[in-house]
């Protein structure tokens, strides 16, 4: 099946999706409606890229045909045309290349967040919150959702770990990348005589499991309910609405207590739960599989260095593909496309060559 092939049979599927999703049957299933909606919506830019082509393609054939005319204005004129014709056309089969290369069924999923203080101590806490309040932003600017689940303050306004979940269009397909130790190089705000520190945090980004993907024996649980600690309102702090659950099989322990409601701590800590359930049980899968793939798709190696924020050369280096920028005040305050969008064409690209190499 060539290009076109499978280019028909994804528009086929695309409209076959519209009129499903106009069945009174279906929008009477909230579950299958959102597995439908959440399909189209993932072949949508496809399906628009497809036909803007096929448009292109049309163009091109009817400016080729004018370049046989006797008049020689409307031959330069046509000239003209085809040339930014052939250019669009040429982006536009990359565009469509790229978007028929195998997806990570997870990719238009959301996501929990976890991010958390490594070496440096009080200086890691900061950059911490430092790295959340930039994807806060970065996900503001996207339209997307940030509900904290959890949260671990110090006193000086940092956190030795947060996590949130986020939740918006195709979320864990551009935040899956973000996974990995991030470096930061700084004089902090505790140091009296301005040496630069080097202190590390790690940034954890998990597909948000559904209930019927993972399933939780309730006898496999432990739940505790305990009195919450630490800065919050009046009933917070005197009534028992901390939830902590231990998952006894694998030794996962998850606690909330930002909630005043008991059974909202429950939830939010449920929640956390089946996305580490479902990332150590996606690990264990990945382990199998050859060191190349996993480079190549960015499997969630979580060991290593990947980007390095240094402040006094306003400098945001990211290591897996070489990339150096020197706007780190942009990019801390939520434009992290500009690191984000080289790094997915890299490993876009060497996913197109492997594809090549196969066929």
């Amino acid at each position: 099946m060539d290009i076109y092939r499978k280019l028909d049979a994804v528009e086929a599927r695309y409209e076959e999706l519209t009129r499903l999703m106009s069945d009174p049957e279906v929008n009477a299933n909230p579950r299958l409606f959102q597995q439908y909606a959440r399909e189209h919506a993932s072949l949508e830019d496809v399906v628009r890229s497809y036909r803007d082509y096929r448009k292109v393609r049309n163009d091109l054939d009817g400016a080729r045909e004018l370049l046989d005319e006797s008049d020689p204005e409307l031959r330069e004129m046509a000239r003209g045309d085809v040339r930014e014709l052939e250019d669009r056309s040429e982006s536009l089969e990359h565009e469509l290349k790229i978007a028929l290369l195998p997806k990570d069924p997870n990719d238009a999923k959301d996501a929990i967040l976890e991010i958390r203080a490594g070496t440096g101590g009080e200086e890691a806490s900061l950059f911490v919150a430092d790295l959340f309040r930039m994807y806060t932003r970065y996900a503001e600017q996207r339209g997307w959702k940030v509900e904290v689940l959890s949260a671990s303050e110090t006193g000086l306004g940092g956190y030795k770990e947060i996590i949130c979940s986020l939740s918006g269009r195709n979320v864990y397909s551009r935040m899956k990348y973000e996974s990995g130790v991030h470096r930061v190089q700084r004089v902090p705000a505790t140091e009296a005589q301005g040496r630069i520190h080097t202190s590390a945090v790690t940034v954890a980004v998990m597909p948000e499991a559904d209930e019927v993907e993972v399933d939780v024996n309730p006898n496999d649980l432990r739940i505790d309910i305990f009195r919450s600690s630490g800065p919050g309102g009046q009933s917070v702090n005197t009534t028992d609405s901390a939830v902590r659950i231990t998952h006894i099989p694998s030794g996962i322990v998850v606690s909330c207590q930002d909630e005043k409601s008991q059974l909202k701590n429950k939830q939010k800590a449920m929640k956390v739960l089946r996305s580490r359930l479902l990332d150590r049980a996606q690990a264990e899968q990945h382990a199998s599989i050859s060191a190349q793939r996993k480079e190549l798709v960015g499997s969630g190696d979580r060991s290593g260095k990947i980007r390095t924020y240094n402040f006094p050369q306003s400098r945001v280096t990211d290591h897996r593909v070489g990339l150096t920028l020197h706007n780190l005040q942009a990019v801390i305050d939520g434009d992290v496309d500009q690191v984000l969008d080289p790094v997915i064409a890299h490993f876009q690209a060497e996913m197109l060559k492997g594809a090549g190499q196969e066929a």
